[in-house]
Order: C-alpha cells, then sequence, then structure tokens
C-alpha cells in the first residue's frame, strides 16, 4: 500500500469505533501519525495499540466531547503540541436518537446538533485557524441526509446540514489551500446500524447485499484526504452500494 499520509498528522473524531476506527487503521497503513478524538475513554485505550499496529509511526489518544468548543480547541492543541502540525481533520463523531417528532424536545435537537453539526464545525474552525494550505477536511454525514426514515429527525437535519457545512468549508477554505468534502454512507457494518430500532422492528428492512464494511468507507475518506484528490473540493460522494437507487 503506498505511503500516501507519510509525514502527515490525521485527526478523527469518533475514531475509536466503527467507521472511525477503520479510517484510522487506514491512514495509519497509510503512513500518518494519527489522533484518535473520542469521548470514550475505554474505547480509546482498546484502539491505540489497534492503530500502531495498524502501521502508524504514532497515535495520540485525546478524550473529547466535540459538542464542547473548549475540548475541541484543546485537543486541537494537543495535537500541534505533539506533532507540529495537522494535515487532514475526518469530522466523524455522530450521535442518533429515536423518537417520535411529537415526543422530541428542545434539548433532544440540541443534544444531536451539538454533537453530529457543531462537533464538525469547531473541528473545521480549528483547522482554519492551523491547517497550513493542502490541508483536507472530510466530513461524515450520511444518506439520511437526502432520503431519511422515520424517527430520526434531528439525525436527518443534523445529515443534511453538514452538506451545507460542506460547501461553505469549501468555499472559504479554498483561498487558504484547504479541501472540504463530506461523504454520505448508507448501511455500514457498524454497532450504530444494528442497534437501530428501525431495523431491529422491520420498519427499515435492510438486505444483507447492501450492507457496506466500515472499511470501504475507510478507503473513500482516505481517497478524498490524500493528494490524489487534489482537484476534488466540496464533493459529495455517496457509499451505499446502490441502495438509494432502489428505494
Amino acid at each position: 500500500m503506498p505511503l500516501r499520509f507519510q509525514d502527515k498528522v490525521v485527526l478523527i473524531t469518533g475514531g475509536a469505533s466503527g467507521i472511525g476506527l477503520a479510517a484510522a487503521k487506514r491512514f495509519a497503513a497509510e503512513g500518518a501519525r494519527v489522533v484518535l478524538a473520542d469521548y470514550n475513554q475505554a474505547n480509546l485505550d482498546a484502539a491505540v495499540p489497534e492503530v500502531r499496529a495498524a502501521g502508524a509511526p504514532d497515535v495520540l489518544a485525546s478524550l473529547c466531547n466535540v459538542s464542547v468548543e473548549t475540548q475541541v480547541a484543546a485537543t486541537v492543541g494537543a495535537t500541534l503540541e505533539r506533532f507540529g502540525r495537522l494535515d487532514v481533520v475526518v469530522n466523524n463523531a455522530g450521535l442518533m436518537q429515536f423518537k417520535a417528532l411529537e415526543e422530541l424536545t428542545g434539548d433532544d435537537w440540541l443534544r444531536i446538533l451539538n454533537v453530529d453539526l457543531l462537533g464538525a464545525f469547531y473541528f473545521t474552525k480549528q483547522a482554519f485557524l492551523h491547517m497550513k494550505p493542502g490541508g483536507s477536511i472530510v466530513n461524515v454525514a450520511s444518506v439520511h441526509a437526502v432520503e431519511t426514515s422515520p424517527l430520526v429527525a434531528p439525525y436527518a437535519a443534523a445529515k443534511a446540514a453538514m452538506l451545507s457545512l460542506t460547501r461553505s468549508s469549501s468555499l472559504e477554505g479554498k483561498p487558504k489551500g484547504i479541501r472540504t468534502n463530506v461523504i454520505l454512507p448508507g448501511a455500514i457494518d457498524t454497532p450504530m446500524l444494528w442497534d437501530n430500532p428501525n431495523v431491529k422492528s422491520g420498519v427499515e428492512v435492510i438486505d444483507k447485499a447492501d450492507v457496506g464494511k466500515p472499511e470501504d468507507v475507510a478507503a473513500i475518506i482516505a481517497y478524498l484526504a490524500s493528494d490524489d484528490a487534489a482537484f476534488v473540493q466540496g464533493a459529495e460522494v455517496r457509499i451505499d452500494g446502490g441502495r438509494l437507487d432502489r428505494l
């Protein structure tokens, strides 16, 4: 595998499990020094040796609630102190809740939006403040941004807003030499999919042929973050095995 990220520093939110961990391992295999930002200390402790084993020359674990701007700034500060640079940010951290619209409260909405949207904004802000030209941001949205199912209104709205945030970040980042793109994963084999009450109840039927692997998503994230995608700016890349074409 080519070392496209040798000497580069890649920060991944929600990096200690699921798609985030798969991405961390992919970047590690391509030579990156990896920063795992996650709110779960136990998952971080387990993930660090896995990412090292995948090939990362160095790994920094940062306990971080992405919805708290001071914690985001502290994580980026620790990254710069340890490595002296920041080349890639993957905004992957996400939270999902299942409630009917009439049962949702303002606090429910804010809880989801603070993680799924503002968390990405906070890290994008830090990237704009500290990244040098050639930097890249990859946002992880969802097919729920364009097609959704019942009981997940705040999540779908947050992911739709992430598409807009990506467009704004692309426009404002281009003069800085920073690229921003977004991916829209479909059904991916992670706990978030199988713990989904809609899937468990049969409201949302998932054909096994439509279920991708976290590594499938990680490969696209790595491509968008790499110099191979130097002319890709503001793109929305769907990764769903063609599932939406049949819905």
